[in-house]
């Protein structure tokens, strides 16, 4: 039971030290990735970018990237969201109004950071450049959520580990596919 207090109690000091410590022309740079970021834009538009100039290792980055992306979001927005029904941080730990602008959704987990972690990290095996250069806005993404008012660090965090689990099963499941059994072929007419 301790570890859940102090969980709780990292949360309230990291949300509130991000909310009202982060200088505000920082603040509206994040909000700025997060506005670019939301519906998945930002990583749409990260895969066509590496379909154009990444010949055969652009288009395996991308379609790996958006695979995790697809996954992380069922998995985060699809599952975790309907099974933990948890508020967003108090609106009176955030000194700054884009506390108004949330969504009513379950804070836990954040679906923003499993996407981001999700592509950027499914991208990393075929083309670690591209995968260094979305690190950037997935990072700043992550801090967003947080600074924001929209999440607590721990929903940030399960969020992240959602998206490297995503990228993890999108690589692994060609291999995974090769060992289920085979199905007898009167079970396929």
């Amino acid at each position: 039971m301790h570890v859940m207090a102090d969980v709780r109690e990292a949360d309230r000091r990291i949300t509130q030290r991000a909310a009202n410590h982060i200088p505000g022309g920082i603040g509206q740079l994040l909000s700025a990735v997060e506005e670019t970021a939301e519906s998945s834009k930002l990583w749409f538009g990260a895969a066509a970018v590496m379909i154009g100039l990444g010949s055969g290792r652009g288009r395996r980055s991308a379609v790996s990237g958006l695979a995790a992306l697809v996954v992380a979001q069922v998995v985060s927005n699809g599952v975790g969201k309907q099974l933990v029904d948890r508020s967003r941080p108090p609106k009176e730990w955030i000194e700054h109004d884009e506390v108004e602008d949330r969504p009513d959704s379950s804070s836990f987990p954040s679906g923003h950071t499993a996407a981001a972690v999700a592509f950027t990290s499914a991208v990393a095996p075929a083309w670690p450049l591209a995968a260094v250069l979305c690190a950037v806005p997935a990072a700043a993404l992550a801090l967003e959520r947080v600074q924001s008012g929209a999440h607590y660090p721990s929903d940030v965090a399960t969020g992240a580990l959602i998206g490297f689990g995503s990228a993890w099963l999108i690589r692994r499941a060609p291999r995974l596919l090769q060992h289920l059994p085979k199905a007898p072929l009167s079970l396929l007419s």
